[in-house]
């Protein structure tokens, strides 16, 4: 098995440069930046993707037609891999909603994944819609030994940490200390019994240690956008 999954956050949007919770699709466009940062991953890429998804979003579907435009290949829209919904904090940049953001986005990596963002989704939730779209792609392509390519995913920050740690087994600290900026991706490979191996995340490789002295709200609040 050696097609892997690059799950790949869509580039800047004018929510992330105002520092929003723009969760809610369709969502903000990108940026010109944005589409600059899309085209830069899309020439990364040492070879062309064998399916390209995206999101419902806005930001996500523009992010894929860079891609496609510059690797002759079509992008395909897949329901419920979208961002991670924060309800009655949408939309909002003020330090009080990107803090409880955050403190509730730490427990669910901490394991509480039934608390939920105030009037939004819980970490249960986000996981029940998007690992599925995960493990059909696996089934149908990943898992054939014939299929060799790589499926790229354009998702969102926030809910790519999250699956991308429950699937491959990446420790809280380390998911919660690394965002990921815009167009940086985590690369996931299928191994066997159904798990799956890290082999990026972002500009880091494995082994993936804990942050010892992680303290995430803080530390979030230097990221570049509170979804990274």
């Amino acid at each position: 098995m050696s097609g892997r999954l690059v799950l790949v956050r869509h580039g800047q949007t004018y929510g992330n440069v105002d520092k929003r919770l723009d969760t809610r699709p369709p969502g903000a466009e990108l940026t010109p930046l944005g589409r600059d940062q899309a085209r830069t991953f899309a020439r990364s890429t040492t070879r062309p993707p064998g399916l390209l998804g995206h999101s419902v979003a806005t930001r996500a579907r523009q992010t894929a037609a860079e891609i496609s435009t510059l690797r002759g290949v079509a992008a395909h829209e897949f329901a419920g891999i979208h961002e991670v919904q924060v309800g009655d904090l949408e939309n909002r940049n003020d330090e009080a909603a990107v803090d409880e953001f955050n403190r509730i986005y730490q427990r669910w990596h901490e394991g509480e994944l039934a608390l939920s963002m105030p009037g939004g989704e819980s970490g249960e939730d986000v996981l029940d819609r998007y690992l599925p779209v995960i493990a059909d792609l696996r089934m149908r392509h990943l898992d054939d030994h014939e299929w060799t390519d790589d499926i790229v995913v354009v998702s969102h920050g926030a809910a790519i940490r999250l699956v991308a740690a429950t699937l491959a087994g990446v420790e809280a600290s380390f998911a919660l200390e690394h965002h990921l900026s815009n167009a940086q991706c985590v690369v996931l490979a299928p191994i066997t019994d159904g798990r799956w191996s890290c082999l990026h995340w972002g500009t880091a490789r494995p082994p993936f240690y804990p942050e010892p002295d992680a303290n995430p709200v803080e530390d979030a609040k230097r990221a570049p956008d509170p979804m990274g």
